[in-house]
């Protein structure tokens, strides 16, 4: 599973999850910062990438069914960094790329 980290995740889970040997994208990596929800959405839908995000509005996107590759979320500060950096290699080791596609519920850290 290859992921993406919207602008609102802190740079530290990218290089977490790096040095772990996870392919991870930011915002930054690809010239998205700043650009709409749905503007990552399509990125990490057409380049096959899980989102991580913070921001409350992808739950919306989820339910209004707007294509995407799979969401991960994690309300603002609720967890560390290190606690998200081991959910997210637990997915990543544990859970198929395409299973995140067809998930009905957004998994919630």
């Amino acid at each position: 599973m290859r992921f993406h980290l919207d602008e609102h995740v802190n740079q530290a889970i990218a290089r977490g999850l790096r040095r772990r040997g996870v392919d991870v994208t930011t915002s930054v990596d690809v010239s998205l910062l700043g650009e709409s929800d749905e503007r990552h959405l399509k990125f990490a839908r057409q380049n096959e990438r899980v989102i991580f995000t913070q921001d409350v509005d992808y739950l919306h996107w989820h339910r209004q069914s707007l294509p995407h590759a799979g969401i991960v979320y994690a309300s603002p500060e609720s967890r560390s960094v290190g606690e998200i950096v081991r959910f997210l290699c637990l997915l990543h080791e544990g859970v198929e790329q395409q299973a995140m596609q067809k998930c009905r519920r957004i998994p919630r850290i």
